[in-house]
């Protein structure tokens, strides 16, 4: 589905991620992991086709992301970006609507059985800007889904949420790659999420150097050590991992 074939990601100065090539088919659930700016923000705007890399290039189902017009992707790939765009003013059911745009069309089933996956049905009519940053946070996850694409790219699709709702929503991406065949690829800060939820895992150690793999035999104390710059307690992978 996405492919990466050498791909290079710089700032002034530094380089992020050199020569990548990894593949992430249907059915998959990526974490990238990596220190402050280590680069993930920046690889997810590439592989989006939001930016473009140094060198190299991304590329879906075979074809360049850049000879995709800007409507074929979005009828492709979903996006959750850290920060929202301007201030939205309509109802929790309008917000999850818009995802429905890049189709042509306003489907108000699939907008609310979006809300529905994500708890928030009660919520349809309260308009947007009163909600709680947490609940925020799970109705843009509810306009993706209403978007229905193939691949879902999320930058830190846990922030602001409690940890009942981080892990709801861990289950759900999950289950999104798993179930419907769809990739998922999130920026994640916590290894132990990643561990329990995430078939692959890549590691942007912020130098240049990357690895990836499949989960287990990337999450090991000596790579997040590396990673994190941080020595880890014997018993970080407290909690086993769980399968679909």
């Amino acid at each position: 589905m996405l492919q990466t074939e050498r791909l290079t990601l710089t700032v002034p100065g530094r380089t992020l991620c050199e020569g990548l090539s990894v593949t992430i088919e249907a059915g998959q659930c990526w974490a990238i992991l990596g220190g402050n700016g280590s680069g993930k923000s920046t690889l997810l705007h590439v592989l989006s086709g939001l930016t473009t890399a140094h060198s190299g290039h991304a590329s879906l189902d075979d074809k360049p992301l850049h000879d995709y017009s800007r409507s074929e992707l979005a009828r492709r790939i979903g996006v959750l970006l850290q920060d929202e765009a301007a201030g939205f003013w309509g109802t929790v059911a309008e917000y999850t609507l818009l995802g429905r745009f890049p189709h042509g069309d306003r489907d108000t089933e699939i907008a609310s059985a979006a809300l529905h996956r994500l708890g928030l049905a009660v919520l349809a009519e309260r308009r947007y800007p009163s909600l709680s940053g947490g609940e925020r946070q799970r109705v843009r996850i509810a306009q993706l889904l209403t978007q229905n694409p193939r691949l879902c790219l999320l930058d830190e699709p846990l922030q602001h949420l409690d940890l009942r709702h981080q892990a709801e929503a861990m289950a759900l991406f999950r289950d999104v790659a798993a179930r419907e065949q769809r990739a998922v690829v999130l920026v994640l800060h916590e290894p132990w999420w990643a561990a329990r939820f995430c078939s692959h895992v890549l590691l942007l150690y912020g130098d240049g150097e990357t690895a990836h793999g499949l989960t287990a035999e990337m999450l090991t104390p000596a790579n997040l050590e590396r990673l994190y710059g941080y020595r880890l307690p014997a018993d970080w992978m407290g909690i086993a991992p769980v399968t679909p």
